[in-house]
């Protein structure tokens, strides 16, 4: 297997491990290609053409997940990229290329996979019948 091949399986693994919604990956890529832009809500609901509410939702899934930072600011959030490593950094890079040059495979492969609820709830339950 090819470098070029061993990194769209990393691209595409990672899509189906930790994205969402073409919401969730179109922010991610718009915190990690703007960097250091610190993001509002309110900043990325416009970018995103999503209501704030929905916005906040997105990126508190990002944090949680540790894809990207938030940091509390007087009254307001504010979300940006932190470098967590040159591997993830590359990983990035090759998410953002491959999505750029197959929008639709990334898409389809995005909203063929089961709901957020229903993986969490057979994470949940992988994680009770490894404890037994």
């Amino acid at each position: 297997m090819g470098r070029e091949e061993e990194t769209r399986l990393q691209v595409d693994q990672f899509i189906l491990d930790e994205i969402d919604s073409v919401p969730h990956l179109e922010a991610l890529l718009l915190v990690w290609s703007r960097r250091p832009k610190r993001w509002s809500t309110e900043e990325m609901a416009r970018e995103l053409y999503v209501q704030p509410e929905r916005a906040a939702k997105i990126l508190q899934d990002l944090v949680n997940r540790s894809l990207i930072s938030e940091s509390q600011e007087a009254d307001a959030a504010f979300f940006f990229y932190q470098p967590k490593s040159i591997d993830r950094d590359e990983l990035f890079e090759a998410l953002d290329r491959i999505y750029r040059a197959e929008v639709v495979r990334v898409s389809t492969m995005i909203h063929a996979k089961a709901s957020p609820a229903v993986r969490d709830f057979a994470r949940a339950f992988r994680f009770k019948k490894e404890r037994e």
